[in-house]
């Protein structure tokens, strides 16, 4: 099976990053890992110009988002990290699922329904808030309800979440990332 991992981070040696790599670790043997790093990619932002609906292709000349919504549509398991920036993921991160919503939803004969059913995914977000306030929407849980719009709309199910403060403090707080990190792994071969 195919593991997705997709780092919205800038830092490829960063909290989130080094979190989507225990993952990673903990994965291997169950999933094939592919990679993209969302800052890495030339990706044009999204026109709003409605003409991917209703045959589901961008109409904008090829580039990483047209890659990345292949990458997606043929992983069996999509891992996502992002920094917490303002409550939120990273404008890159933002910017390919604002190019993909066509390869989370089908848009034919009426409303948006759900295109990715029977997916699975992990969710892992890092900022720089202390323990008391990060699960708030206008920090860490605001990224992680993002993130779990963007699936939830494409019918892929969030298996597991880890949602870590203090990022700035990585090494202090290892032994607890690693015990969310395990936990989001026991929840994903759970569901």
């Amino acid at each position: 099976m195919r593991a997705l991992f997709i780092n919205g981070s800038p830092h490829k040696n960063g909290a989130t990053y080094r979190i989507l790599e225990m993952v990673e670790e903990k994965l291997l043997g169950t999933y094939v890992p592919e990679w993209l790093n969302a800052y890495d990619l030339s990706v044009k932002p999204c026109m709003g110009c409605l003409r991917c609906r209703p045959n589901g292709e961008c109409v904008l000349p090829e580039d990483g988002g047209h890659r990345t919504g292949r990458m997606i549509a043929e992983a069996d398991l999509i891992v996502v990290g992002s920094p917490v920036y303002w409550g939120n993921i990273t404008a890159p991160l933002k910017m390919l699922f604002d190019r993909n919503v066509t390869t989370f939803e089908h848009f034919l004969n009426s409303g948006p329904t759900p295109k990715l059913t029977g997916k699975d995914a992990l969710i892992v977000v890092a900022g720089g808030s202390g323990p008391a306030d990060h699960d708030k929407s206008n920090q860490g849980g605001g990224a992680v309800q993002a993130i779990r719009t963007v699936f939830e709309s494409g019918g892929v199910h969030v298996a597991g979440i880890v949602n870590m403060y203090s990022s700035w403090d990585f090494e202090r707080l290892r032994a607890e990332v690693e015990g969310k990190v395990a936990q989001a792994v026991v929840d994903l071969k759970l569901a």
